[in-house]
């Protein structure tokens, strides 16, 4: 009863918010989801991890580790996605890219924090870090044939990723005020995400929705098992452990959906897969956490 009541405690938070942008954009509420978007990846995020990073506790060391479990992790998955896809017949360009990277950021994030406090904010920054070099290089040249290193230099939360390891390496710290300043919007990262992600699957029209159904389930399943056992091989800490488990276990992110849209594949299937598989983590995720806690 305890735990059940835990794990309530720590998934209601994150789902509640993600209803109140579905139901913001479902009553006709104005939502300008692009303007919200750049305000949080360029500012609210970008402050939220380099802060997490440069007061962390946690060993530089340990955060390595765990920056390598998580890319051996994604290798693990997509090689597995890629084995299933094609055993089933599936097009590759479509569902590969969104089987392999989850919503690390909007959903992701957010879990790890209630689930395991600062701590797991911190390695959960570092997650989100490793998926989006990596979404930006091997995800997108899996949808387009071509990847787009050079847009990661200029992702802020990259920069942010960089230099708040810095800081983390050298013991440096902003002075308060600074150090106030940027907590304060890094604050605003969390909420702008999840509401985010509610009026984004709003606004999604399905396609597929069988197809959808059998990867969501399939994915959750996956990428549990592949990173439980990593994280095992790696002998991470508890909490590393968790936070790896569950953002490598986090559903379809809305940008597998976009990068669809704008690069020829099958946006309207990868629609299916997002809204699907963020369904069905309202029931996998906190079942995935009570194994965990």
């Amino acid at each position: 009863m305890n735990l059940a009541l835990t794990v309530l405690e720590i998934t209601a938070p994150v789902f509640l918010l993600a209803a109140v942008g579905f139901t913001w954009v479902k009553v006709g509420f104005e939502y300008r989801i692009q303007f919200v978007t750049q305000l949080a990846m360029t500012l609210a995020v970008p402050c939220l991890i380099f802060t997490a990073l440069m007061k962390t506790e946690a060993d530089i060391v340990a955060l390595g580790r765990l920056a390598v479990a998580a890319t051996v992790s994604y290798a693990a998955v997509g090689m597995v996605g890629w084995a299933l896809l094609a055993a089933f017949g599936l097009n590759l360009r479509t569902y590969l890219a969104p089987f392999i990277f989850g919503n690390t950021g909007n959903l992701g994030i957010p879990l790890a924090l209630f689930a395991f406090g600062q701590a797991g904010l911190e390695r959960a920054v570092v997650l989100l870090a490793v998926s989006a070099v990596l979404s930006f290089t091997i995800g997108i040249w899996l949808v387009a044939g071509r990847g787009a290193f050079g847009k990661i230099l200029k992702e802020p939360m990259i920069g942010a990723t960089l230099l708040g390891a810095l800081f983390l390496w050298q013991g440096w710290e902003t002075p308060t005020f600074m150090t106030n300043t940027l907590e304060l919007a890094g604050q605003m990262a969390i909420p702008m995400m999840l509401i985010t992600l509610g009026v984004a699957v709003a606004r999604l029209t399905p396609g597929r929705v069988v197809t959808a159904i059998g990867l969501s389930v399939v994915k959750l399943v996956v990428c549990a098992l592949i990173a439980w056992g990593i994280a095992s091989a790696f002998a991470l800490d508890d909490t590393s452990f968790g936070v790896l488990v569950l953002q490598i276990s986090t559903p379809v992110a809305v940008t597998a959906y976009l990068l669809a849209e704008k690069y020829g594949a099958d946006s309207e299937s990868v629609a299916g897969f997002v809204v699907v598989s963020t369904l069905i983590s309202i029931a996998g995720l906190p079942l995935l956490l009570a194994l965990l806690l």
